[in-house]
């Protein structure tokens, strides 16, 4: 069966496709459909990841699934959160994951609370009318370091520093980056629910 990914971004796709092949599902992405992005008007995780599977499910006539994540930085109180893929672009920057880091690394020079959770809510959707939408939620915590730190992975990921590894998450081998972050944790729970409720 066929899935439209509510998402362009090549990362997640990578990270996905495999965590959904084992349930014999194909995550095809919406512009390869020629599905535009959905608009993201909302302050939640989770209403963002809604709108985007609606989107993708109306549009492509396919079940959709859809994931909103962001990194909550608790100095900042929460920030930058559901604006974090346009995080540099409040400082000047161009939008890129590699402009993110160095304005987050910048505001970040003079704080000592470098606690921060990378966050992801999981969304997926039978058709676009689906009244009892799956829900998953991934959530790591760690610390912002003050340099960047390996070459694997996206985003934020070399400056994302998890204590039970000792590793920012761009330092980790893929596979064990993949099963243990916030997008892995929250599509672990995705597949078992719907092993539970489409299977």
């Amino acid at each position: 069966m066929k899935i439209v990914l509510a998402s362009n971004n090549p990362g997640k796709l990578n990270e996905l496709h495999s965590m959904f092949a084992p349930l014999g599902y194909e995550l095809v992405t919406q512009g390869s459909l020629g599905i535009p992005e959905a608009p993201e008007p909302f302050h939640t995780f989770i209403e963002n990841a809604l709108a985007k599977a609606r989107h993708a499910a109306r549009a492509s006539g396919l079940p959709a699934v859809a994931d909103d994540a962001g990194l909550c930085v608790d100095a900042f109180g929460g920030l930058p959160g559901v604006q974090t893929a346009f995080y540099a672009m409040q400082y000047g920057y161009p939008k890129s994951d590699d402009n993110n880091v160095s304005a987050l690394l910048e505001q970040m020079a003079g704080i000592s609370n470098r606690r921060a959770a990378m966050v992801s809510t999981l969304v997926a959707l039978r058709h676009a009318d689906d009244p009892e939408p799956l829900v998953a939620v991934g959530r790591v915590v760690g610390e912002i370091t003050r340099e960047r730190r390996g070459s694997n992975g996206f985003g934020f990921d070399p400056v994302m520093f998890i204590p039970e590894y000792g590793k920012t998450f761009a330092e980790l081998p893929i596979e064990v980056k993949n099963a243990n972050s916030h997008r892995g944790r929250a599509a672990a729970a995705m597949v078992t629910l719907m092993r539970q409720r489409w299977v």
